[in-house]
């Protein structure tokens, strides 16, 4: 018999962890797993909130029938249907036939894509109430955080907000689950790349989010990933309060490719100079080493950017034009935008760059630098002067 957390009053952790996959959504690298969250309440009625990833069903389902030790299982409400969350919902209503499956209009139209459920269902709206005795919940939409049929349930008894992949990071619970039970010594970057991977692309709706939450007290959230946060729930509402409004600290990120090394020394002049100018927070990260997740992490957390590219076959580096189309896609606003490159007989790279920052919007900001063959001393002493300008102007905003 499993011995489950109790996180609140007859509350239960009931998630598992994944310490298989390599790649969430087959794209971003766990190097520390990724836990999918579910929650188990018992009261008059019981209600589970998500299920977990197929491939952890049996341990899921047998956690959820050691804790109703032989009572049904009376609802299961549905925050998010991708199937990392959605994935054992046709399993689980198979071992309780009789369960209601709590959600919106929307996510009924994709549990019946998904899993062809159409009955049963119990659909909620914004405001929405279901008391099962001691707990109440009441529901909050949140439309494109980060699927359209996204919300939130608040129980009001013990002030918990179960918020989906909201406040979620990447990173198995080892142990713990609670946050003051943790050692928070990479959860907290790993909620960067989370959010800058998953939920970048929608601060404005995280933002309507955001606002909707300040109208009630909340003292625990409940994530579908990641630790759940009490002693730390200010910090983890910052941090997506900031991401979402595209607020980044101070610092810069340098992304460059260089296939010889010159478009590298340019950038490393760059970096010198920040440094000489004030700036801490630096990080270079060259496009054929570091991994795209941890390049939109740092762009996402600070507010200066740099890109370098060599021209290549009359285009930019292609793996800097890969990560170009990741911030394209995430549609990242309010950077301190520079740019640079190099070329051996034709440039190009450098107007690329510098249509890439008109077409995002970015204040585009020092003399950008162009070299044509190794690096010379003039153009040295420009990346410096790049550098200095930068520097001063993510000083003054921040």
């Amino acid at each position: 018999m499993y011995k489950l957390k109790e996180i609140a009053d007859n509350i239960y952790y009931v998630g598992v962890n994944d310490r298989q996959k390599s790649f969430f959504e087959n794209l971003w690298p766990l190097p520390y797993g990724v836990a999918y969250n579910s929650y188990l309440i018992v009261d008059e009625k019981s209600v589970l909130v998500d299920t977990v990833d197929v491939c952890y069903s049996d341990v899921f389902l047998k956690k959820i029938a050691d804790a109703l030790n032989g009572r049904p299982l009376d609802y299961l409400i549905i925050n998010h249907m991708e199937p990392d969350h959605a994935g054992s919902i046709r399993l689980l209503r198979q071992q309780y036939p009789d369960v209601q499956i709590v959600g919106n209009k929307t996510t009924f139209s994709m549990l019946e894509g998904y899993h062809g459920i159409n009955t049963g269902l119990y659909e909620v709206k914004e405001g929405t109430t279901l008391n099962i005795g001691k707990h109440e919940f009441s529901f909050i939409m949140a439309p494109m955080v980060h699927w359209p049929e996204v919300m939130f349930a608040y129980e009001s008894t013990e002030k918990i907000l179960f918020s989906a992949d909201a406040f979620g990071t990447f990173g198995t619970l080892d142990g713990g689950v609670i946050d003051s039970e943790i050692n928070l010594t990479y959860e907290w970057n790993e909620m960067y790349r989370y959010y800058a991977c998953i939920v970048g692309k929608y601060g404005n709706p995280v933002q309507r989010a955001l606002q909707k939450l300040k109208s009630i007290e909340v003292k625990t959230i409940c994530s579908t990933h990641g630790p759940i946060w009490r002693e730390h729930i200010n910090e983890a509402i910052g941090i997506y309060d900031r991401l979402s409004r595209y607020e980044g600290e101070q610092g810069v990120t340098i992304i460059y490719g260089s296939m010889y090394g010159n478009t590298e020394q340019m950038a490393e002049a760059i970096a010198f100079s920040l440094s000489e100018n004030g700036i801490k927070n630096i990080v270079l990260h060259n496009v054929s080493k570091s991994h795209a997740s941890d390049i939109l992490r740092d762009v996402f957390k600070y507010k200066g950017l740099i890109i370098g590219s060599p021209t290549y076959s009359n285009q930019v580096f292609p793996e800097i034009e890969s990560v170009m189309s990741k911030l394209e896609l995430r549609e990242i606003k309010n950077k301190i935008y520079s740019y640079f490159g190099s070329f051996t007989w034709a440039g190009a790279a450098v107007k690329k760059l510098a249509a890439f920052g008109e077409k995002m919007n970015w204040e585009t900001t020092g003399v950008p630098v162009e070299q044509k063959h190794a690096l010379a001393e003039t153009n040295y002493e420009a990346c410096l002067a790049l550098g200095k300008a930068v520097a001063e102007k993510v000083k003054e905003i921040n």
